[in-house]
């Protein structure tokens, strides 16, 4: 009786060699037949389940995406049962810093996507995530909720905050990649914002 063939898994199978390959030579110069020979595939059977570059790139970042929030969580577990608003806020952003290999390809690439992006207009059509502004909503969501609580300050803009540590903390994953700083002073840098706006 032949094998099944678990579609998910192999389409996670080839995600996975795009997001090694992407993280070695760069997103802009993966292609359908570098990711099969990372993966141990055809070529054929990677046209078959993603059709075109694009649609593999969509993909790959999504799994990578699924990566990210399982990070998150795992830095939530790792607070307690009940992190509360500020704990929350710094595995958000801590968890995007590029501080080890994972954390440095998922910014790699999200990075680049991004840049591409702007000059691709098949990549551009791609839906890059659901909700484009789910983490802001999530960290403004987070700094009222804290607010609320008298557990920050009351006179902040919860909106334009969030905005700007996603800002900060984006930036300053840039400034890691190229070595301009250390991961360990991009963490301080939002300690000092975020002790700014929580209170004691």
């Amino acid at each position: 009786m032949p094998k099944r063939v678990d579609h998910e898994e192999r389409r996670a199978q080839i995600a996975e060699a795009l997001i090694q390959v992407a993280g070695r030579r760069g997103l802009h110069a993966v292609g359908m037949r570098e990711v099969a020979a990372e993966a141990g595939v055809s070529l054929r059977l990677v046209q078959y389940y993603f059709e075109t570059k694009e649609k593999l790139l969509f993909y790959g970042l999504r799994h990578l995406t699924d990566r990210f929030t399982a990070r998150v969580g795992a830095r939530l577990a790792a607070a307690g049962p009940e992190p509360g608003p500020r704990a929350t806020v710094e595995a958000l952003l801590l968890a995007s810093l590029p501080t080890d290999e994972e954390s440095r390809t998922f910014h790699l690439l999200y990075s680049s996507y991004a840049i591409l992006s702007v000059t691709d207009g098949a990549l551009a059509a791609q839906p890059f995530i659901d909700n484009p502004d789910a983490a802001e909503n999530a960290l403004a969501g987070l700094l009222e909720q804290a607010q609320a609580a008298g557990l920050a300050d009351p006179e902040a803009d919860a909106r334009t905050e969030a905005i700007s540590l996603l800002a900060m903390a984006a930036t300053m994953g840039t400034s890691i990649l190229v070595g301009q700083r250390t991961p360990e002073s991009a963490i301080a840098v939002l300690h000092h914002h975020l002790d700014r706006i929580f209170t004691p």
